[in-house]
């Protein structure tokens, strides 16, 4: 970036009388100075895009969700990421619980060459069993990423041509019912798709009575 800025701010030309660089526009300089700038630029939002994705090599765990009802279809959720120090707590209405994530997979060749797929996780909400209450009830929904974190997708909008082994067009969510001491481990697979596991025996056999 500093190459491109000298280049492109930089002074040309020949001297006056005090010895001071005279200031001559070089077009071919600027525009080189330009792009440099430019490509920096777009370096940067796709580096910090990609600094919250995580390396997907086999079935490994994303988050644990624990929940506690605290009213008719309301229930205090406890989420931890991984990779995260402290949980966070989400009020959601509804009978279930989703998760969601973005899995980046690369296309040819960086697929060829092994490059495992990346994920960032999106958002929790809650849900309910009827579409009908799902249109009429309240919704709750809360983002898991940094939302200051460029999109990779509009990234790749703007830029098609400078990320041309990025596929982004995949997204992956899972649910599960929501009862009061439940606990839930999620993972994701190789090949992205999200799936939840019962943490414990109590969950499992709740599972097992609401026909799970």
């Amino acid at each position: 970036m500093l190459v491109g800025a000298g280049l492109f701010l930089g002074r040309g030309g020949p001297r006056d009388a005090t010895g001071r660089k005279q200031f001559r526009l070089r077009p071919v300089r600027r525009l080189v100075g330009l792009l440099i700038l430019a490509l920096a630029a777009a370096c940067g939002l796709l580096g910090g895009s990609l600094y919250q994705f995580h390396r997907l090599t086999t079935d490994q765990p994303v988050a644990t969700v624990q929940l506690e009802q605290q009213g008719e279809r309301q229930f205090m959720a406890t989420a931890q990421l991984e990779g995260e120090s402290r949980p966070r707590q989400y009020q959601l209405r509804g009978d279930q619980w989703q998760i969601d994530a973005r899995v980046l997979r690369w296309e040819l060749p960086a697929l060829l060459a092994g490059v495992p797929p990346l994920y960032r996780m999106e958002r929790l909400s809650g849900r309910y069993d009827d579409p009908v209450a799902e249109q009429a009830q309240p919704r709750t929904v809360y983002p898991l990423g940094d939302a200051r974190t460029p999109d990779l997708g509009m990234l790749k909008h703007r830029f098609p041509n400078w990320l041309p082994f990025v596929d982004v067009q995949f997204g992956s969510g899972a649910y599960m019912p929501m009862f009061d001491g439940a606990r839930y481990r999620v993972f994701l697979d190789p090949r992205g798709a999200l799936f939840v596991r019962p943490d414990d025996t109590a969950t499992a056999d709740g599972l097992k009575q609401r026909g799970w």
